[in-house]
């Protein structure tokens, strides 16, 4: 499959050259097709047992993804690509490293940091960008009035919506100092929302995954936010038969630490550390990843978590 992939970029990248003295539309031609190859394979490398290689990897796949936006900037396809490998590389490999070394060095912390919150936007303007493709002026009116705004999208948008407003959330999550990019959490909201209307069964409960943190922050619902966020946490798990880490540690950094938690927040890292990579290849890497972020928030457990005290003693 890896071969096939690469001779199809090489094959690509050829007929792009031969096509320059053709004319434009047979260049714009071979560009899409391209595009449609690299979309459709898709650029987190999902089943890969390596996240360092496919850290040094993605950056090249992003910017020829980027490259081939430069001449095709409608491609659905590549505006798709864009927008979930922006959000994946930022929160994997940089955001996870910021949160990794801020102890032992808070400048290179501050700096990754930086860059994660570039690269969020980054992917948060692709995605808008491909939303706009389908839907001429969702951009403005998504900030007029979001929640009139989604009401034009459809089933069909629903991957854009997700990594629209993940990549949105992100950045917002990021950037609690800077009050006009967190004014901007109606417009995550309600594409989270819209969308589980759609299909709450997207990418195996993803959605849900999502509005596990999503809940602790939404203003105005009815019940506990950690009521509704363990509700999205058992549809999560539910659908995808517990072979995703990564609800258990929105659970786990959602709920259970802020609650201070001890015994839940070790429970549910543990339990992702359980999950089997090779039952399902295609979240191999995902779960890798999110595996090394449970290892490393049980190490720090004591410096997140207070340790309960010891009673006193009651004089008579």
């Amino acid at each position: 499959m890896h071969r096939l992939k690469r001779k199809l970029l090489l094959c690509g990248l050829l007929a792009i050259g031969l096509a320059a003295g053709n004319g434009c539309s047979v260049k714009k031609m071979a560009i899409n097709k391209l595009g449609d190859a690299l979309a459709g394979g898709g650029t987190t490398f999902s089943s890969d047992e390596d996240p360092e290689l496919v850290k040094s990897a993605i950056p090249f796949s992003l910017k020829l993804i980027e490259s081939l936006l430069a001449e095709s900037p409608k491609h659905e396809g590549l505006l798709l690509a864009a927008a979930s490998g922006f959000t994946q590389y930022g929160y994997a490999f940089v955001q996870q490293e910021a949160d990794e070394v801020e102890e032992e060095n808070l400048t290179r912390s501050r700096e990754l940091k930086v860059r994660a919150q570039k690269l969020y936007r980054r992917a948060r303007d692709y995605g808008v960008r491909g939303l706009g493709v389908r839907h001429a002026g969702i951009t403005t009116a998504l900030r007029e009035d979001p929640k009139a705004a989604v009401q034009v999208l459809t089933k069909k948008d629903v991957p854009l919506m997700y990594w629209t407003a993940a990549s949105w959330g992100s950045l917002i999550s990021q950037s609690k100092d800077q009050p006009d990019i967190v004014s901007q959490q109606p417009i995550v909201e309600a594409l989270l929302d819209r969308a589980l209307e759609l299909d709450e069964t997207y990418e195996a409960g993803a959605l849900h995954s999502a509005m596990i943190s999503y809940e602790l922050s939404r203003q105005g619902a009815e019940g506990k936010p950690a009521d509704r966020a363990r509700k999205h946490f058992a549809r999560a798990v539910e659908l995808s038969k517990g072979q995703q880490a990564g609800p258990y540690l929105s659970l786990a950094e959602g709920v259970s630490l802020q609650e201070q938690n001890a015994k839940e927040f070790k429970e549910l890292l543990e339990k992702a550390l359980a999950v089997n990579v090779d039952a399902r290849p295609e979240w191999r890497l995902a779960n890798l990843v999110m595996q090394r972020r449970a290892r490393w928030l049980l190490e720090h457990m004591d410096d997140l978590i207070i340790p309960e005290l010891p009673p006193t003693d009651k004089k008579p």
